[in-house]
């Protein structure tokens, strides 16, 4: 009976069935010593993995512990190594450093007394290859990827190619090679898409080339892995932590392309899971996803909490909390977060995921200096970079800065090119924004039949989207103004219907991306022109004159 027993549990682990094999497995085990009758160390290994899959990171570790010492205890030092290996990557992996780490030490111990060219040995080059890769100390995270890749091809480990690969095309992609380092990711991928990889790398491995994709904004083929992710991750229901991610990723492509509604639904689905058990870290990166839905939808109060909840769980809620204060009308807050954010980061690709908000902070602070230098940088990274995301997010940032210097004949061929590249990759909000400057543009010029033309898509696109902020502040400024009364340009009109509302300088500054100073050139050009004395004579003419 036993024996049939354990060929059920056997069987239900190679369908990948992981909560049935977990529990036939646990069962036979009884959670007893292997001198105590409990299973085998291959068997441990089985039931290590499926807790492991199912979310159960520090019981999946123990048992890795225990077949390693089971493992020992046979002379089998090779896989006793491999096991403690993985207890630790698993450990370190849920935020466990330190006891992770003991685990990787134990496994360097073991393998000290195996021949150079163990396969074990390549296993151990990761952990130092993605230390160094966290501290951007690029060339030798490469040389451990790369030996670990060397042992990987010597003995034909699947499992340790795919790892080594993964690191070593992730590390070309973060130097700025990313010709070399997707083409290695994606033949990384093709291998783990065809089952030729085990479960928990091949999670390890999605995740990772994903993060990788979405980290260097190379948006089309985050789309087309976290396609494959959900595709492998419904091959296997009872998935918990790739799952999870799944999710958040799934999420955050489906806020990106504009299907909002299903992004935060997705979003409080990986909440849930990822909650559940606790310590896993990409219930942080879920929180900033949802904050994200919510504050774009305008649910602002909502998405704070979502934000704060976020950083309790170990992740940063910025740019996105900089730019819920801008929503919020508390401009200096959401200048002081992004420049404390930006001093705080040093590599190029992280800045990246600043620098646009970065711009529409500081122009709304009347920082027009700053905000340019900021648009440089993310100029000169997209140049290096040359990824679509980031062209087309640079291309929009130069643009609104051309805006505020008052230059918009030469903002407008920035902000085009910006749409057409937003356009091409599906991303409906900030082709929207953009079109939202162009109208700008087209009325700073005194073209008003064309700047109602981009305003007008932009509400369509806005009220599509839901984002009801966006569409309220583009309302306000799609208001026809037959005839500018008393000689006013376009954009003294604008002020004078942002005055009239009782907004101060500021506040207009922010609105119109112009800087403090210029918007009191502009009231005194109005003043003058139309022979008023104050602000509140120029609200009442605004009145009279139908301006609101």
């Amino acid at each position: 009976m036993t024996v049939d027993l354990v060929g059920e549990a056997r069987t239900s682990f190679a369908r990948q069935r992981w909560a049935e094999a977990y529990a036939r497995l646990a069962a036979l085990d009884g959670g007893r010593d292997d001198d105590a009758g409990g299973v085998g160390p291959d068997d441990l290994v089985r039931l290590a993995t499926a807790a492991v899959l199912l979310g159960r990171d520090v019981e999946g570790s123990d048992l890795f512990g225990r077949a390693h010492h089971a493992y020992l205890a046979g002379g089998d030092v090779e896989a006793a190594a491999r096991c403690a290996f993985w207890a630790g990557m698993v450990l370190v992996g849920r935020g466990s450093p330190a006891q992770g780490g003991g685990w990787l030490a134990r496994a360097a111990r073991a393998a000290a007394d195996l021949p150079a060219d163990a396969v074990v040995r390549g296993y151990l080059r990761i952990p130092a290859a993605l230390a160094a890769m966290r501290a951007a100390r690029y060339a030798e995270a490469l040389e451990d990827f790369d030996a670990a890749l060397e042992v990987g091809l010597r003995h034909r480990d699947r499992d340790l190619l795919a790892l080594a690969r993964l690191g070593v095309g992730g590390t070309w992609v973060l130097v700025g090679q990313n010709a070399a380092g997707t083409a290695i990711l994606d033949e990384v991928m093709v291998d783990v898409t065809a089952g030729q990889v085990s479960q928990i790398p091949s999670g390890i491995v999605y995740c990772a080339a994903i993060g990788v994709c979405r980290e260097t904004y190379d948006l089309p083929r985050a789309r087309e892995w976290t396609a494959a992710l959900s595709r492998w991750c419904a091959e296997q229901p009872d998935l918990v932590p790739f799952r999870g991610e799944c999710l958040v990723d799934r999420a955050h492509i489906m806020l990106v392309r504009g299907d909002w509604a299903d992004a935060l639904a997705e979003c409080e689905r990986a909440v849930e899971r990822l909650a559940d058990p606790p310590g896993q870290p990409e219930l942080g990166p879920a929180l900033y996803q949802q904050a994200e839905v919510l504050r774009l939808q305008g649910r602002l109060t909502e998405a704070e909490a979502a934000y704060r909840r976020a950083n309790q769980h170990g992740w940063s809620p910025q740019p996105g909390l900089a730019l819920l204060r801008l929503a919020q009308g508390r401009t200096d807050d959401a200048a002081g977060a992004v420049r404390r954010a930006l001093a705080e980061t040093d590599e190029p690709v992280a800045r990246c995921h600043l620098l646009p908000a970065a711009v529409d902070v500081l122009l709304a602070e009347g920082d027009v200096a700053a905000a340019r230098a900021a648009a440089e940088e993310l100029g000169a990274t997209a140049g290096q970079r040359e990824t679509a995301w980031l062209a087309a997010a640079a291309a929009a940032a130069r643009g609104a800065v051309l805006l505020a210097e008052e230059r918009p004949g030469e903002a407008l061929p920035a902000l085009r090119r910006a749409w057409g590249l937003w356009q091409e990759l599906g991303v409906p909000y900030e082709a929207a924004r953009t079109r939202v400057a162009m109208g700008r543009g087209y009325r700073a010029l005194g073209d008003e039949d064309a700047a109602q033309l981009e305003l007008d898509a932009a509400r369509w696109a806005f009220t599509e989207l839901g984002a009801r902020s966006d569409l309220a502040c583009t309302e306000a400024l799609s208001r026809r103004t037959a005839v500018a009364p008393g000689g006013l340009t376009p954009r003294e009109v604008e002020v004078l219907r942002l005055v009239a509302t009782g907004r101060t300088n500021r506040a207009v500054a922010s609105e119109l991306f112009l800087s403090e100073k210029t918007v009191a050139r502009h009231l005194s050009n109005i003043f003058a022109k139309l022979d008023l004395p104050s602000r509140a004579a120029a609200t009442a003419y605004a009145y009279e004159h139908h301006l609101l």
